[in-house]
């Protein structure tokens, strides 16, 4: 263990904020967990906190076993993982079960330890690094939007068509955190417009059929308007907001320094409150203290991760930073903002405070790269001179 600490390399800042945001994250999600339990009329928290344990560090392994890797060697695993993500959407699409006639194919069961992967996440992870990889293979180059459209905008726009059908925020977050690092990138801002117009265009055509013929193919369609339309509402209507409302509540008896660790009142009567609402339990517990030190810690991780790309000499690895970086950042300011009613309902988690495997696992992947790119970036001459079989296959094609 403590061979292991010494081995520990990168931004250390980086390493505090996440040991500190999940450490700090056993309390609220402790304190949620009844609402766990009563649920499930077991009345066991204790295995809820277990459970949050494991995979925390099962997370942290990753972190530390992927900053080990160095970070030009993700250029062949991003093209080796994307068909694996895209068969790995298809499938949790086939196999997924629907809920109230709506889909709800976000999970698949893997049959050998019996636990359920959200795939959509894995795929995020992948598909940013494989667009990182191609915008440096072509950032010295001349070329046309049509030259584009096969090697980047199709398996950007099949990973997203997967998603759409059961998650349309997640599907909205990865494309709009493409469209922000090809941005970065140097992609023309022209062909740009051309790509968000095409997307809003797909977009309308999907639901417009899914209200046309709503037996064809599930779809939440229904649930996304209905949340909009609830947000756009400024009528108070406890039915239809009954999740922002009990929020509000909770944030609200937070005042300045909150009611205390696990003293929430309103843990009890939201759902979702240790994953999708845990800010609101967060500020009610911490008050406003507890409320801007969470807004602080992630703050301070987009500033690592632009200190960290301006510090890399090499395209790849500031793009690479940036991609899986500033996904991890934009998902909590959306989970406080959907806390605090400034964005409409999205089931987004708060990055390594939420309980959840698959969301822990995938910020620990993402965070595990940017730390490899903190670690050092390799000189191009050496690059060439210690060329690994990855970064010949990404290369050649």
């Amino acid at each position: 263990m403590k061979q292991a600490i010494l081995n520990i390399q990168g931004d250390r800042v980086l390493w505090a904020i996440a040991g500190l945001l999940a450490l700090f994250s056993f309390m609220p999600v402790y304190s949620a967990s009844s609402n766990l339990a009563y649920l499930y009329g077991d009345g066991n928290t204790f295995k809820y906190l277990v459970k949050h344990a494991v995979h925390l560090g099962l997370g942290f392994l990753i972190v530390y076993g992927v900053h080990k890797i160095p970070y030009n060697y993700f250029k062949g695993l991003s093209m080796i993982m994307l068909p694996i993500a895209i068969v790995l959407l298809v499938v949790t699409i086939a196999q997924g079960t629907t809920i109230g006639g709506a889909n709800a194919s976000r999970w698949i069961r893997i049959p050998v330890v019996g636990v359920t992967f959200q795939t959509s996440t894995l795929a995020s992870v992948v598909l940013l690094s494989f667009v990182a990889r191609y915008l440096a293979k072509i950032a010295s180059k001349t070329y046309t939007f049509k030259e584009t459209l096969v090697p980047l905008w199709l398996p950007v726009m099949t990973v997203v068509a997967c998603i759409l059908p059961a998650n349309f925020s997640t599907a909205a977050i990865i494309f709009s955190m493409v469209i922000m690092l090809v941005f970065i990138g140097g992609y023309p801002l022209k062909y740009l417009v051309i790509i968000f117009a095409t997307g809003l265009l797909f977009l309308s055509i999907f639901i417009l059929a899914a209200k046309a013929f709503p037996g064809a193919f599930s779809n939440r369609v229904d649930t996304w308007t209905s949340r909009i339309e609830n947000f756009l509402d400024d009528s108070e209507n406890q039915k239809d907001n009954y999740q922002i409302e009990r929020a509000k509540i909770a944030i609200a008896t937070g005042g300045v320094i909150g009611l205390g660790p696990g003293k929430s009142v309103q843990k009890n009567f939201l759902p979702q409150s240790s994953s999708d609402f845990i800010y609101a339990i967060v500020v009610e517990e911490f008050g406003l203290l507890g409320a801007v030190g969470i807004m602080f810690a992630y703050l301070l991780v987009l500033a690592r991760l632009i200190i960290i790309s301006h510090k890399c000499e090499d395209i790849f690895g500031k793009l690479l930073a940036l991609g899986v970086g500033l996904p991890i950042v934009f998902q909590a300011l959306i989970n406080m903002a959907v806390a605090v009613e400034l964005f409409p309902v999205t089931g987004q988690t708060l990055p390594l405070v939420s309980s959840g495997g698959t969301s822990i696992w995938m910020t620990c992947l993402a965070l595990g790269i940017v730390i490899s790119v903190s670690v050092k970036a390799t000189p191009k001459e050496k690059e060439d001179s210690e060329a690994n079989p990855l970064d010949i296959l990404s290369e050649t094609i």
